[in-house]
């Protein structure tokens, strides 16, 4: 499951989530109809050189070159990976291991790493050296970028056009998983018609949406499950005045929110997307231009439904106040009976509460809308990672090849998924290689499969991820200590498992992406943070009891203080991508 902890939380609530985002991080899918898997304005004839043009064995997707050639990177190396995985592994460096040799074996590269930084690719530390790197002009072959520094080395004319080149190597398996998407992630890394790097695509489908329910409160209370907001703030109400825990105090809430308000835990995403409400996402209208979400009137009637809860007592009145770590210990205590969050929750923070409370029993539910009609589930873009080649680079084509290589060791025909991606000593071994693609809809197809297999009553045709993953469940249902922590795991892939929800969104055509999926415009660069911090403070004061009306005041200060100028910049980029 790839899941990366990208947002706003505490160190201590940072340290629990990436345990788990690791863990997940084997496990990431949406819907993709290109048979190519670039965007309509990639896909454009970009003149193709003599040099680009295949020969011999490395026309091949997984030809090796001969004699080998040598290709440089610049890496970070996380803590998870220097602990959990080389520190566990006899005969294994970060220079030397099984990837390594198996890219040098299979396709005759080896990798030579110009630079490591110790931490994750979003510390401040990696990214104040990836951009010094940038600067000085002084690139390696291969580097992995977000989109900021895309723009930047692209529009300095510092990398490879990879139109072309995509075209030629990429094989059909590699194609087939990157269009899963749909064109986002290559609409990401598209400049005047060329594709400037390789996207390493990355599940927005695992960011969707559930409502998380203690279901032992709603037997106790004879409630069911929710169908409507009517019935989320029903439910709300009653496991905050009802005395769900049966200690005869009136010390439980109805819905556990941080002070954030958004994330993947805990976050209102799924709340006001119940009410067609979509903040903090670019959606198209109905002219066909898009429009900031935040500012929609769907948001105001979702915050008044909020501040009536919170009026009620039914929201910690102090959730102001408190981050994502700090609402985890009212969960794991037993203080809150539902919250919104994505398909991992199971896991953390909820599993804090089975800990606690062995009868505590959670359970995914999908998003409900006002009316009762199928809503959309709203979905973060999660593809930030692109691989920008230097232009004049001797084998552009070889970061391509690593790509096809990566897929077909881990889903390929040759696959050995308990040796190159999660062997049981080292279940984070896939990210030694430099390269990490995955098919983004692998945790609802893991899912397909071990449901398949539980209705047939015949799991011997298990492979791959799926099968450590029904260990896992297997291991819970046999009662052992060891077991018991892994009742998260049982909640997400079991029969009524949160990966089961994923399924009949997937079926159903639910999911909304964000449709901005470009570099931070200038008026980004420059307002967005203060944007945010208007928006935020203005919903969180109407929650707690502020005129409903000031969210109109909001919505005219946003415009201008930039929201209108970032509207025309973002629109300006849509045009580009839609011709």
């Amino acid at each position: 499951m790839n899941m990366e902890v990208k947002k706003h939380r505490t160190k201590a609530w940072l340290i629990s989530f990436m345990s788990i985002a690791i863990v997940l991080s084997a496990c990431s899918g949406q819907n993709g109809s290109t048979d190519n898997g670039q965007s309509k304005s990639s896909s454009v004839e970009s003149g193709t050189t003599a040099r680009n043009e295949p020969k011999g064995a490395i026309a091949d997707p997984l030809g090796k070159y001969d004699p080998p050639i040598e290709v440089s990177f610049v890496r970070n190396l996380s803590d998870v990976v220097e602990n959990n995985v080389l520190g566990v592994l006899k005969g294994e460096t970060f220079e030397d291991n099984r990837w390594t040799r198996l890219f040098k074996d299979q396709l005759g590269i080896n990798i030579k790493n110009n630079w490591v930084v110790k931490g994750n690719d979003t510390s401040e530390q990696y990214l104040q050296k990836l951009n010094v790197t940038i600067a000085s002009g002084d690139i390696p072959d291969f580097m992995p970028v977000n989109s900021t520094q895309l723009k930047q080395l692209a529009d300095a004319g510092q990398i490879e056009d990879m139109t072309a080149l995509y075209q030629h190597y990429a094989s059909p398996d590699l194609k087939r998983i990157m269009s899963q998407e749909g064109t986002a992630p290559f609409d990401a890394a598209t400049f005047n018609g060329k594709l400037m790097a390789i996207p390493q695509v990355d599940s927005s489908i695992e960011s969707a949406m559930f409502i998380w329910i203690r279901t032992d409160w709603l037997q106790k209370l004879g409630l069911k499950p929710p169908k409507t907001m009517a019935d989320v703030q029903a439910i709300s109400k009653a496991f905050a005045d009802n005395d769900p825990d049966g200690n005869g105090k009136k010390d439980t809430f109805g819905l556990g929110v941080t002070k954030t308000l958004w994330g993947g835990a805990m976050g209102l995403e799924g709340f006001m997307a119940g009410y067609k409400a979509y903040p903090n996402k670019w959606v198209e209208g109905s002219s066909g231009k898009l429009a900031y979400g935040s500012v929609q009137p769907e948001v105001k009637k979702a915050l008044q439904a909020l501040q009536s809860m919170f009026k009620n007592g039914e929201l910690d009145q102090e959730f102001g106040i408190k981050d994502g770590g700090k609402v985890s210990e009212q969960v794991a205590a037993g203080k809150i009976g539902m919250e919104y969050g994505e398909q991992w929750n199971s896991i953390w923070p909820l599993q804090l509460n089975r800990n606690k409370d062995p009868n505590a029993q959670w359970q995914a539910f999908p998003i409900v809308s006002e009316t009762g009609e199928t809503p959309k589930v709203p979905l973060r873009f999660n593809t930030v990672k692109f691989f920008a080649v230097k232009k004049g680079a001797k084998h552009p084509e070889a970061v391509i090849k690593m790509f096809n290589l990566f897929y077909e060791k881990n889903w390929g025909k040759t696959a050995e998924f308990d040796n190159y991606y999660a062997p049981p000593e080292a279940e984070s071994v896939w990210q030694l290689s430099p390269v990490n693609p995955s098919p983004t809809k692998k945790n609802v197809e893991a899912f397909r499969a071990i449901d398949a297999a539980r209705k047939s009553g015949n799991f011997s045709a298990l492979t791959g991820e799926a099968k450590t993953i029904q260990g896992k469940i297997e291991a819970y249902h046999s009662g052992s200590k060891d077991g018991f922590a892994l009742w998260g795991w049982e909640r997400i892939y079991g029969p009524e498992g949160s990966e089961g929800v994923v399924d009949q969104y997937d079926k159903n055509n639910q999911f909304l992406q964000d449709k901005f999926v470009g570099a931070p415009t200038p008026t980004m660069v420059e307002r967005k943070s203060t944007l945010e911090k208007l928006q935020n403070e203005t919903f969180t004061k109407i929650i707690m009891g502020a005129p409903i009306d000031d969210f109109d005041k909001f919505v005219q200060d946003w415009a201008k203080l930039g929201g209108e100028q970032m509207s025309k910049e973002v629109n300006d980029w849509y045009a580009t991508i839609k011709k």
